[in-house]
């Protein structure tokens, strides 16, 4: 299965989604992002969401533009912020702030050595954390990406990912 593929499955309700998948896999090169910062997160964000035809879609169109080592890291990032957005959202949110000062205890080895560029790892998952609604986690991934030089608009456009993949996987759900 391919993005058109996919999209085509959509349904009359996901009109504007077909459109905003279209606009964003038919126009990466004007994302400003690189490929592996663009198929990696969009892989981060499909393995997240968790539709297996949307895996699908998204591993068509990166193939050939990405080398193997990014799928790796894509799984990685929707793996680990998939723990890290559950703990530190609670975190954030607990009123009971004795658990901010408590240490968190998880294992995110990982991190220091994901397999691509560390500033790639970050847009990926920063991507997943906002899907995923962590705001503490979405200002340290912002923070090291902008220390990075990663530009406000490349910032944007993986939340844009985030929201036109999360459409599209919820379109087709309630096709």
């Amino acid at each position: 299965m391919n993005m058109t593929d996919y999209r085509n499955n959509l349904g009359e309700h996901g009109k504007d989604t077909k459109l905003n998948l279209s606009n964003l896999f038919g126009n990466v090169e004007t994302s400003g992002m690189t490929a592996t910062q663009f198929y990696g997160t969009a892989l981060s964000l499909a393995y997240s969401i968790g539709d297996q035809e949307l895996i699908a879609a998204v591993q068509a169109e990166a193939e050939g533009k990405i080398e193997a080592n990014v799928d790796g890291a894509a799984k990685l990032a929707a793996t680990l912020m998939a723990m890290n957005n559950i703990y530190y959202r609670f975190v954030h949110l607990s009123s009971d702030k004795q658990f901010s000062k408590m240490p968190a205890g998880l294992r995110m080895n990982g991190m220091a050595n994901p397999g691509v560029d560390k500033a790639d790892f970050e847009l990926y998952s920063l991507a997943v954390s906002a899907l995923n609604g962590c705001g503490m986690c979405i200002d340290s991934h912002v923070g090291v990406l902008l220390k990075h030089n990663v530009s406000a608009q490349v910032i944007q456009h993986s939340i844009k990912m985030a929201a036109v993949l999360n459409a599209a996987a919820t379109a087709k759900r309630i096709a």
